[in-house]
């Protein structure tokens, strides 16, 4: 699978830059940047498409601000990172199985995994070699 979204018009092979999103409650269609997922509800629009972008009569068009530079890491997303690597080396370090230190195929590596910390869904384990 290809790791560009392509068009989701008919017979376009270009690469999407935008996303096309219909509120039928409010007879609008919203055009703006590419989404971060591909959402069944949703159109991925290359470049060409999303100019020429016309809505039924009675409709209203709202374009968002379409960046066309390559995405990069906000602000936001490294200081949450930092935060939850913070967070994590001031947890106290205590000895919690992992799922991976269950007895089974995995062998004497995986029971040397331990959570030293965790927040929401993420677990930090602490390296074998330590």
């Amino acid at each position: 699978m290809s790791p560009v979204r392509r068009c989701s018009r008919t017979a376009c092979g270009r690469p999407a830059v935008a996303t096309l999103t219909y509120v039928y409650a409010d007879s609008t269609a919203v055009l703006g940047p590419l989404a971060t997922y591909a959402e069944p509800h949703c159109y991925d629009l290359c470049s060409e498409h999303s100019e020429r972008l016309t809505a039924p009569r009675g409709w209203e068009v709202v374009r968002l601000a379409v960046d066309t530079g390559p995405a990069r890491p906000s602000g936001d997303d490294l200081e949450a990172l930092a935060d939850a690597v913070r967070e994590a080396a001031r947890t106290p370090q205590r000895r919690t199985p992992a799922p991976a230190e269950k007895p089974g195929p995995g062998g004497a590596r995986d029971r040397d995994l331990m959570e030293v910390a965790r927040r929401g869904h993420l677990r930090v384990l602490r390296s074998p070699d330590n």
